[in-house]
C-alpha cells in the first residue's frame, strides 16, 4: 500500500518536499495550504497587472542542490530583459535559455542595488567606506566611528545579545548610527533585548573588516576567494516575481501526481501507535472539518500552532508554554502606483526614466515607521503593467497583529503610507494613482522571550518519529528561501533513509561554512 505524507504548507519548503518525494520515492504527498495562493511569504500578489513581491526575494544560494532545482524548473534568459535592452545594459545571458520578450517562464539576470536612506541621503548597503559615506556623515563622525571600531576590536563583549554581536563587528558609534534604531523598528524592541542568534543567522560574516577587505579587493582588482551573501552584486529573478517559480513548482507537483488542497487550515492531529501521528485534521474555507491519514507529517506551520494541535500529553507543560508564547513579527506591505519619485538618480546605473536604481531601500529616517521601500520596476520591468510611464513601489512595515497599524482599514493604511513618503520627500502630494495592501501573519520568527527555551521544545518535538519540522516557521528560524528549500530536501533525505534522528534537519542554516563562504566559481543566486 502506498504511503502518504501530509505536508502542511505550500510555501518554498512544502512544495520542495512534495516535489522531491515524487521524484525520489513512491510516497504520495498531500499538501494542505491555509491560503488560496501558493508560495507563502515568497508569493507574488497580482493587483491589476502590477505584481508585488512580498518582502523582496533574490534567488541566490550557496547550495548546489537548491541551485540545480531552480535551474531544472526555470531556464535563464537568453536575451536581455526590456529595460536592459532599451538601456543597452550588460547582463549575463544563457544561449541555451529563453527570451523574456517571448516567454514568461524564465530567470532574469538582475543587478543588486540596495541602499540606506538616512538624513534624507543615500548610503551604501552594507555600509561602505567611500566618499559618499564620508561626505554624508562628515569627517568628525567618521573619526568617531573609526575610534569606536578600534575600541571594539580591543575590548570584545561576550555575545549574549544582538547589540553585543553588532558592536563587536561595527563598533558602538556605527551601531548606534545605522543599526540600533532600524533593528528596533523591525523587531519592536531594542537589540539589547534580542538574542545574538539573529546576527549569526542573518548578518553572516559582514563587519567593518569585511567591508575594508571588499574595498581593498575592488581597488586592486583582486578576485575574492569567497563571496558574502550580503555583498553579492547580481542575482537571478523570475520574470513575474518569486511566486511565479513556486507556481511552476506547484504545477510540477500536480503533474507528477501530488495533491494540493487550498484553503485548508490545520487544526489538530490524531495519534497513532508509538507516539506517531496517524492523521491530520483541517478546516476548509466553508468551515467544514476533515481528517486525512498520514504515515508521515512534514510541517511548515508555525511551531506555536503545531504544538497547540498535538495531543495534550505529548509535550511537557513547560514546552507547551514555550510554544504558546513564541514571538513573531507580522508584516504589512502597501503597494502604491505613482507617476514618479522625487529621488534623483545620482549613480552610474542607467535606469528607465532615470529613476533610482535600487531594488529596495532601507528607510532609517526616525520620523517614519516605514522599514523598507521596494521599487518593483528594478526587480523586473515585467512586474509593472506600464513600466515606461509608472512606478510600482512597495512600502514595508513591521508590526504586530492587532496593533494600530495592523488594525487600520486598507484605505487608511494606504493614505498613511503615502503621507510617510511625502514626509521624507520621496513623493509629492497627489503622486499616488492607486494602491493595494497585503498583510502577512507570523512573517518573521523572533529571537526573544520564550525563544530562549526553544531547544527544549525542539527536543520534545523530535520524540515524534514521523514528524519533520522544516522551513522558516516550521523551525522558528529566520531562513532565506534557499535554506527553507534545503530543509525540505534534507527532510526527504531522512525519510528516504528511514532515519528518525532529526539532527541534520535542524542543522540547516547553522553551519558556519554554509552561512559565510562560497568557493570561487560557485553559483550566485538567494533571497
Amino acid at each position: 500500500m502506498t504511503k502518504q505524507a501530509v505536508i502542511i504548507g505550500a510555501g518554498p519548503a512544502g512544495l520542495t518536499a512534495a516535489y522531491e518525494l515524487l521524484r525520489t520515492t513512491s510516497i504520495h504527498p498531500l499538501l494542505l495550504e491555509a491560503d488560496t495562493q501558493v508560495g507563502g511569504l515568497s508569493r507574488t500578489v497580482d493587483f491589476s497587472g502590477n505584481r508585488m513581491d512580498i518582502g523582496g526575494h533574490r534567488f541566490f544560494t550557496k547550495n548546489t542542490r537548491v541551485q540545480a532545482l531552480w535551474d531544472q524548473l526555470m531556464p535563464h534568459a537568453s536575451a536581455p530583459a526590456l529595460d536592459d535592452r532599451l538601456l543597452h545594459r550588460s547582463c549575463t545571458l544563457d544561449p541555451q535559455g529563453a527570451d523574456p520578450e517571448q516567454t514568461d517562464r524564465v530567470f532574469l539576470d538582475r543587478q543588486r542595488v540596495s541602499r540606506i536612506l538616512y538624513r534624507h541621503r543615500f548610503f551604501d548597503y552594507p555600509v561602505s567606506l567611500n566618499r559618499t559615506t564620508i561626505r554624508n556623515l562628515g569627517l568628525g563622525t567618521m573619526a568617531e566611528i573609526g575610534c569606536s571600531y578600534l575600541a571594539s576590536c580591543i575590548h570584545k563583549r561576550p555575545e549574549h545579545t544582538l547589540e553585543d554581536f553588532m558592536v563587536n563587528r561595527f563598533g558602538e558609534k556605527l551601531y548606534q548610527t545605522f543599526f540600533a534604531g532600524y533593528t528596533e523598528k523591525v523587531w519592536g524592541r531594542s537589540p539589547r533585548n534580542l538574542s545574538a542568534d539573529w546576527g549569526s543567522q542573518r548578518i553572516k560574516g559582514i563587519s567593518i573588516g569585511a567591508v575594508l577587505k571588499d574595498l581593498f579587493q575592488r581597488t586592486f582588482h583582486i578576485q575574492p576567494k569567497s563571496v558574502q551573501t550580503s555583498l553579492i552584486e547580481r542575482f537571478a529573478y523570475p520574470k513575474l516575481g518569486p511566486g511565479q517559480f513556486y507556481e511552476t513548482l506547484r504545477d510540477e507537483v500536480l503533474r507528477l501526481g501530488g495533491e494540493i488542497r487550498m484553503g485548508a487550515t490545520v487544526t489538530g492531529f490524531t495519534s497513532g501507535p508509538g507516539k506517531t501521528l496517524s492523521a491530520v485534521q483541517y478546516r476548509d474555507q466553508q468551515g467544514n472539518l476533515h481528517q486525512v491519514p498520514g504515515d508521515i507529517v512534514l510541517s511548515t506551520m508555525p511551531v506555536k500552532d503545531l504544538a497547540a494541535g498535538l495531543p495534550q500529553d505529548w509535550l511537557s507543560p513547560k514546552a507547551r508554554e514555550t510554544a504558546a508564547t513564541l514571538p513573531y513579527r507580522d508584516f504589512m506591505t502597501a503597494g502604491l502606483l505613482v507617476d514618479r519619485l522625487e529621488l534623483k538618480n545620482e549613480t552610474d546605473h542607467p535606469t528607465l526614466n532615470h529613476i533610482v536604481p535600487d531594488c529596495w531601500i532601507y528607510v532609517q529616517e526616525p520620523e517614519v515607521k516605514l522599514g523598507r521601500l521596494q521599487i518593483f520596476n528594478n526587480w523586473s520591468p515585467y512586474l509593472v503593467r506600464d513600466p515606461l510611464h509608472t512606478l510600482w513601489i512597495g512600502l514595508e512595515y513591521f508590526c504586530q497583529e492587532g496593533d494600530a497599524l495592523w488594525s487600520m482599514t486598507d484605505e487608511d493604511f494606504l493614505a498613511f503610507a503615502a503621507k510617510e513618503l511625502e514626509t521624507i520627500q520621496v513623493i509629492r502630494p497627489g503622486a499616488v494613482q492607486e494602491g493595494h495592501v497585503v498583510r502577512m501573519k507570523k512573517a518573521y520568527p523572533a529571537y526573544y522571550g520564550s525563544y530562549r527555551d526553544f531547544p527544549r521544545l525542539r527536543q520534545e518535538l523530535d520524540t515524534i518519529p514521523n514528524l519533520y519540522c522544516m522551513g522558516r516557521n516550521g523551525q522558528h528560524r529566520y531562513n532565506n528561501m534557499d535554506h527553507s528549500m534545503l530543509s525540505a530536501l534534507t527532510a526527504v533525505d531522512l525519510i528516504r533513509q528511514g532515519e528518525t534522528d532529526k539532527t541534520a534537519l535542524w542543522q540547516v542554516n547553522t553551519e558556519q561554512e554554509y552561512q559565510e563562504t562560497e568557493t570561487q566559481g560557485g553559483q550566485n543566486h538567494e533571497k
